[in-house]
């Protein structure tokens, strides 16, 4: 368990770290010099369980409040300090306003200095202090009259905190890998050290993270709780990391950088949430208006984009879009403090609802519902809502590292939903009733296209996907065909699509052309004659022909050899069978275009062309100037 303490400055929260735990939190010369906590003290407790109570002793002048954040970004519970001379100050009311945006709910009141004003005044801070809680998170929560020098009070107070150290469970390590850093130094002899806190999933020695949003591919050299060398920490702990990778140095990294899982590496500038903007604030907050973001350890300036035109009034919600002057990493659900320009007063705070914004404009009715559905309890039900809403299919890579999913967690989800995934090449989400609904759409306006057009070859797949007027990519679209084809419910011949056994050419007129060309083609010697010299002994025109020759070519008969001739299949069998036995009778099976041409008895140009069409159907190869057979001209002709 992780506490953080907060409060105003000079009420006593590292005089009272120091008590409990033994270790004086003010490591900084400056701190020792000028009695004040400027940056973030750590210090532990070892419970009689076994586990650490970790301290984090944060700085309580106004100046500070951003060092102050970085501390109580992924605490578990929350130790108000607050003088029984001095009462509530206003570091004490930021600070609580702090935790509520952060939705910290566990904690401890401790009324410090208790030896320095009569019991009433004692009575009194406890009351005005129990009074300041009821509106926000930590309502209801004990409060500890203490005194520091002399113990007094410190009992109930430590006992207090190893039971609820020793009962509350560890946070649970799913999820993959991310760790906050709040310091970096280096060590001599083992190099660039962090500290930091983990936040998600579990971090062993030898873990290969990512440095984000810089993108500095790292390795877990070694971990360290409380100075002790450790295997592996988990989410909800805090440790040390020895790490070590190319480029790394210094001042590679910094206060407000990530390690984490590569698959949760997705910078950004624009994050869309769900923002509160505290009652006590004086005016609205307006379209543009400049903040400082606050999540994890980081401090980003930026903006709060907003309907135009429109404002949020204090003590308001609703989801804004956050623009920033440079990139942050983060999650769905993550908590996060806004504050004004000059960082110097919170302004509010919220909830990361999409991390990842797409290019659809933000107020449109179709992004407002995406985000109202990421707005739900769990992923699995924003998914449900995402996948009726998103008939173009929801990426799912995407929605994983948004959510924090492993493998194992997402795949529950998707059998428990139903959900078609279309991997090509980005793996997409689609309710199964969307997907059963554009195979049948497929199906129908295939049998209509051949309706219209019977002497058509079928529909070419990008036009079947426009008059369909879905919005799934056309490699998702591709992949169904696909999936048809292979049932045998579609035909996919070329540039198009058909019914299976579907004939272009099927009608009683052009089954009557055919009847007339095909022992013409049968007149193979050993070439059946040229386009034209068919249509003029047939005398038709030669475009009639060549239409009727085209659309047949389409289910695999004739078939198109050259630029002025059709052959039968059987032809194309015979001619291929003379390339087989001229590269068997060769002693390293290759052979010239005049071995074949003299074999199979065709011209020298004859015998060229033909050769090209076996290579181009992948039947021969080239190589230089001999060919070799490369697969059975069965498999080529497919």
């Amino acid at each position: 368990m992780i506490v953080a303490t907060a409060g105003h400055i000079d009420h006593g929260k590292t005089l009272l770290v120091h008590t409990l735990t033994g270790v004086d939190t003010d490591r900084l010369p400056e701190e020792k010099r000028r009695g004040i906590s400027i940056d973030l003290g750590f210090a532990y407790l070892r419970t009689p369980g076994g586990r650490l109570l970790g301290f984090v002793d944060v700085p309580g002048h106004e100046r500070f409040v951003r060092n102050m954040l970085a501390g109580v970004c992924a605490i578990d519970a929350a130790m108000i300090v607050v003088a029984a001379d001095d009462g509530i100050m206003p570091q004490t009311i930021e600070h609580l306003q702090i935790l509520d945006l952060l939705g910290v709910s566990r904690g401890y009141a401790v009324i410090t200095k208790i030896d320095r004003v009569p019991a009433a005044r004692v009575a009194e801070v406890r009351q005005a202090l129990q009074d300041l809680l009821a509106g926000g998170s930590l309502a209801g929560i004990d409060v500890f009259p203490v005194c520091a020098p002399t113990g007094e009070g410190l009992a109930a107070l430590k006992d207090s905190l190893l039971e609820d150290a020793g009962r509350i469970a560890a946070r649970r390590s799913a999820g993959r890998a991310r760790y906050a850093i709040d310091r970096v130094f280096s060590v001599a002899g083992s190099g660039t050290v962090v500290t930091g806190s983990v936040f998600d999933g579990r971090i062993a020695v030898g873990a290969q993270l990512m440095a984000s949003p810089v993108g500095l591919p790292l390795r877990v050299r070694g971990i360290q709780m409380n100075g002790v060398a450790v295997t592996e920490a988990h989410a909800g702990e805090r440790c040390a990391l020895n790490l070590a990778g190319a480029g790394l140095d210094r001042d590679a990294l910094g206060r407000g950088d990530w390690l984490l899982d590569e698959t949760l590496h997705r910078p950004t500038t624009r994050l869309d949430v769900r923002l509160r903007l505290l009652a006590s604030e004086s005016g609205p907050l307006r379209h543009l208006s400049p903040v400082h973001l606050h999540l994890g350890t980081a401090s980003v300036p930026g903006r709060i984009a907003v309907r135009r035109g429109a404002s949020l009034a204090p003590g308001e919600s609703a989801i804004v879009q956050l623009v920033l002057e440079r990139p942050v990493c983060a999650l769905h659900g993550d908590r996060f403090v806004l504050r004004d320009a000059s960082a110097s007063r919170t302004l509010g705070g919220g909830t990361v609802i999409d991390p990842v914004v797409p290019s659809l404009a933000r107020h449109t009715p179709a992004r407002l519902a995406q985000l109202e559905a990421l707005e739900e309890g769990t992923a699995q039900l924003a998914l449900r809502r995402l996948v009726e809403l998103m008939p173009q299919g929801v990426d799912l890579a995407q929605f994983e590292a948004s959510f924090n999913l492993d493998e194992a967690a997402a795949g529950e989800i998707y059998r428990a939903l139903g959900i078609v995934i279309i991997a090509r090449p980005e793996r997409l989400g689609l309710s199964a009733t969307e997907h059963a609904r554009l195979r049948d759409a497929a199906l129908a306006e295939v049998d209509r296209a051949h309706a219209r057009d019977p002497k058509s070859p079928g529909i070419e797949p990008g036009a079947l996907r426009a008059r369909l007027a879905t919005r799934l990519p056309a490699t998702a679209f591709a992949r169904i065909l696909a999936d048809l084809a292979a049932e045998n419910r579609l035909q996919i011949a070329g540039a198009h699509v058909r019914k299976p056994g579907h004939d272009a050419t099927g009608n009683p007129e052009d089954a009557a052309l055919w009847t007339r060309a095909l022992p013409l083609l049968e007149q193979a010697s050993p070439l059946p004659p040229k386009l034209k010299e068919l249509a003029d002994t047939l005398k038709l025109p030669e475009r009639t022909l060549s239409d009727l020759l085209h659309r047949r070519s389409k289910s695999g008969e004739p078939v198109k050899v050259m630029a002025d001739r059709f052959l039968l299949r059987k032809t194309v069998l015979a001619l291929a069978a003379h390339a087989a036995a001229t590269a068997a009778a060769a002693p390293n099976g290759q052979f010239t275009a005049a071995q074949y041409r003299d074999r199979s008895g065709v011209s020298r140009n004859h015998a060229i062309e033909l050769l090209e069409y076996f290579d181009r159907i992948g039947y021969t190869q080239r190589l230089g100037d001999a060919r070799k057979i490369r697969r059975p001209i069965e498999q080529a002709l497919k």
